[in-house]
């Protein structure tokens, strides 16, 4: 298969997962076992193209919620809109020292199946007992609404999902901090946005950190690897924008019940796979 299919295929899966909250990790994981091993060179290739798709999925939440982002960026003087921008800022902030910290420590991400698909598991269970617990869909959620308020708790709770995502990647970005919002009881329409726009600056600045690490290490990489980060973010992207949107209109007539018996059907397809695979060795 040549190298430009399979990234159109890893920008396709990348855009329509990584803001669903069923693990992008997992679904590119799958993906890998049947794609040949020929478009990333070592590890760090890899982990410079997950990086950039991710970037890409980043500008389909700014589109979709282009309205709330300009009300965000015009009117910050408004006292709730600052207040958003505050709560967000510190969410985003313990995140990116967390991840830090971690880096620092020398923590890798390993692309191990098993933890990816008890993550995967777990956090389909969660999501079923919630919704369950939490009832009928917000029908009267509508996307005019005002800012939501969010307390220090939501805050503080956001950015550190997002770390334990990063530790436990089948968790899903998406899926955590949505599971958090809901178990603190935001409206879904509201943890959902927040969960979306706090993703902006996480991913972005996920991206600008691989790439100066990339220009710093191997400065030859990048350009070497341009037209196909290129081509994989811009399929992401769009991707990712169809995906989106097509999230926020199905949340406002159904819960997120399906996406957790995806979600433990996907994780008992991968333990399948990891299992055999060693069984058969």
């Amino acid at each position: 298969m040549p190298d430009w299919l399979q990234v159109i295929l890893l920008g396709l899966i990348e855009g329509i997962t990584e803001f669903l909250p069923i693990s992008s990790t997992g679904h590119l994981l799958l993906a890998e076992q049947w794609l040949p091993e020929t478009l990333f060179d070592d590890d760090g290739a890899r982990e410079r193209f997950m990086v950039f798709i991710q970037s890409g999925a980043v500008l389909a939440v700014i589109a979709v919620f282009k309205e709330r982002v300009r009300e965000l960026i015009t009117q910050w003087r408004q006292p709730e809109v600052r207040d958003y921008l505050i709560k967000m800022a510190t969410a985003f902030v313990i995140t990116a020292t967390g991840g830090l910290a971690l880096k620092a420590a020398g923590w890798e991400l390993e692309n191990n199946p098993e933890p990816i698909a008890w993550a995967l598991l777990i956090g389909g269970v969660l999501f079923i007992i919630i919704e369950r617990r939490n009832g009928k869909p917000e029908t009267e959620e509508n996307e005019n609404a005002s800012v939501a308020t969010i307390t220090w708790t939501i805050a503080v709770a956001f950015g550190l999902a997002q770390l334990v995502a990063m530790v436990f990647p089948g968790a899903s970005r998406s899926g955590t901090t949505i599971l958090i919002g809901l178990l603190l009881g935001m409206m879904r329409r509201d943890a959902v946005e927040f969960a979306f726009l706090l993703g902006v600056p996480t991913l972005l600045s996920a991206g600008g950190y691989q790439l100066l690490s990339a220009m710093r290490e191997a400065p030859g990489a990048i350009q070497a690897e341009a037209s196909m980060l290129a081509l994989g973010t811009v399929i992401s992207a769009v991707t990712a924008f169809a995906a989106v949107k097509w999230l926020m209109g199905f949340l406002q007539s159904n819960t997120f019940v399906a996406f957790g018996w995806y979600r433990i059907a996907l994780g008992a397809i991968i333990l399948g796979i990891a299992y055999g695979s060693a069984g058969s060795d």
